[in-house]
């Protein structure tokens, strides 16, 4: 089995600089670096000793993470937190406890659509915009089989980038478009659906993961009027979700160069308040190459995966390969 993305340029990089990976020997997503320095660092997929724990930890909370950036004058998603019944029974002690009708309570006084999210999971895993109440419970029921946190979000109208930071420096910036299929007169969107899937594989090794299972991506055909049956017009463009995520299909592009200086020091503060050397902001605003007058920021990643963005071109492959070179760099210091 190959390792994975992370692990196979750490090895080549660390060789550069006279270290040594050793990898875990079922799946190769786990190891340790070992420097000529004696110093070592054990890391886990994306995940390295560069981020303080506590500051990974609340990153990972969405809730926790607005708080945060809030508390300090940073705009975010009006938003709350509610919980699975079987959480409940420990929470009866707070006043604040939040349940599922609450939940519904408070989404009608937002109101629809809006987003349901789980509260500590990445890469857009069951991410829905939902439209009325009865959408709202089910999408909920599906998240609470797997998290025990729901955030209930209002919808930010805008364009949906990743900037990735390192310190003081955006080491990428890119948007996120949602997972969309092109008509050609000929194919179903069942048949336009596959063929992305597959050139999605073919463009990155690992695949992106398109689910033909996902409630959001027919709940969304049947919003637009259409089935997995309908054959679309030629250059018809249909996007399948409301979320953006690579990791869902999404597609990256490239803003790095054109990035305006106000969205620059907005993620760096960003990174700052959480206490984040490594990180991606995603944030909703009109356009990033223009100065900011109005955003949100979605959520901040303590451990962003750029397989992806890696796969786009080969400038924005040397700029991954950059910052890994410059993240064993630092590790081999500390």
């Amino acid at each position: 089995m190959q390792p994975p993305f992370v692990s196979k340029l750490l090895q080549e990089i660390a060789a550069e600089l006279g270290a040594i990976v050793e990898l875990d020997r079922d799946f190769g997503a786990v190891g340790e670096i070992i420097f000529s320095n004696g110093k070592k660092h054990l890391f886990s997929n994306t995940s390295f000793n560069i981020n303080p724990a506590a500051a990974v930890e609340i990153a990972r909370d969405k809730g926790y993470t607005k708080y945060f950036l809030s508390k300090y004058g940073l705009s975010v998603p009006i938003g709350k937190t509610f919980f699975a019944d079987r959480l409940l029974p420990k929470l009866r002690k707070y006043s604040n406890f939040c349940d599922i009708n609450r939940a519904c309570i408070y989404a009608n006084s937002l109101g629809f659509p809006i987003f349901v999210k789980p509260n500590n999971l990445s890469q857009g895993i069951l991410v829905r915009k939902v439209y009325d109440e009865d959408e709202l419970r089910k999408v909920a029921n599906k998240i609470f089989q797997i998290a025990d946190v729901i955030l209930i979000e209002a919808a930010c109208i805008g364009r949906d980038y990743r900037i990735v930071v390192f310190g003081d420096e955006i080491i990428a910036a890119y948007e996120r478009c949602p997972l969309t299929i092109v008509g050609d007169g000929r194919s179903t969107i069942e048949e336009l659906l596959i063929q992305q899937r597959q050139t999605s594989q073919t463009q990155n090794s690992l695949g992106n993961n398109i689910d033909f299972y996902d409630f959001g991506i027919w709940g969304k055909i049947a919003r637009e009027g259409f089935d997995k049956s309908t054959v679309l017009l030629p250059e018809y463009s249909l996007s399948m979700l409301d979320n953006a995520n690579l990791s869902t299909g999404g597609k990256a592009i490239d803003i790095t160069e054109t990035l305006h200086a106000s969205c620059r020091d907005l993620a760096i503060s960003a990174a700052r308040i959480l206490g984040l050397q490594l990180c991606g902001v995603d944030i909703i605003c009109a356009n990033a190459a223009a100065e900011l007058l109005e955003y949100w920021i979605l959520e901040v990643n303590g451990a962003p995966g750029l397989d992806n963005y890696a796969s786009i071109g080969s400038k924005q492959a040397q700029r991954v390969r950059l910052l890994y070179k410059s993240m064993l760099q630092h590790l081999e210091k500390v």
